[in-house]
């Protein structure tokens, strides 16, 4: 047999193969917020609602834009606080709360100073980074969270959902997508 007739099978069996590789239930799109100065990267179409959250003592109206795939939530919060320091405050309130809500133990805690954008190196700015483990309804849960404030305003970057069906490359597409601008 010559190399030749093999060709058309090679080809289609690479394209298969490509074909595969790609996850027809991630369909990644770029999404920019109409509330807040922030673009990230979605698995899905998302959804945005809008309501009236009590943090601390704080009562601010907060933005969710959120997509689920298979079960595990893509979430982006904004909000706008009073002031600088509240916003910080709203930050840890946010935090704390996500984490209690899946009885969660933080595996891992980096906090600092966001990086200010382009033109705003005078903002106030706070950021911490969990990768913390859970249950929820008997099931183990993965929650992975940046919590950000940039002078005012306030954000929540999550990806939640069972600890076995969370990707760590997903997280890391998502996470890494979420910019300020």
């Amino acid at each position: 047999m010559r190399i030749s007739t093999f060709k058309p099978l090679i080809v289609t069996l690479l394209a298969s193969l490509a074909l595969a590789a790609c996850s027809p239930q991630y369909n990644w799109r770029d999404y920019s917020s109409q509330d807040a100065p922030f673009r990230v990267m979605f698995p899905d179409k998302p959804a945005t609602h809008a309501r009236d959250l009590d943090l601390n003592g704080m009562t601010v109206k907060m933005t969710m834009t959120a997509a689920q795939v298979n079960g595990t939530m893509f979430a982006v919060g904004s909000g706008e606080a009073p002031d600088a320091d509240k916003a910080e405050a709203a930050v840890a309130a946010m935090k704390t709360a996500l984490v209690r809500n899946i009885g969660a133990t933080i595996n891992s805690e980096k906090q600092g100073k966001a990086s200010a954008a382009a033109g705003s190196a005078t903002a106030r700015s706070s950021a911490i980074d969990i990768d913390a483990t859970g249950v929820q309804k008997g099931a183990p849960m993965r929650l992975v969270g940046h919590f950000e404030s940039r002078n005012k305003r306030f954000y929540q970057v999550i990806v939640m959902g069972k600890e076995k069906d969370i990707s760590q490359e997903q997280v890391e597409m998502f996470m890494s997508s979420f910019k300020l601008q």
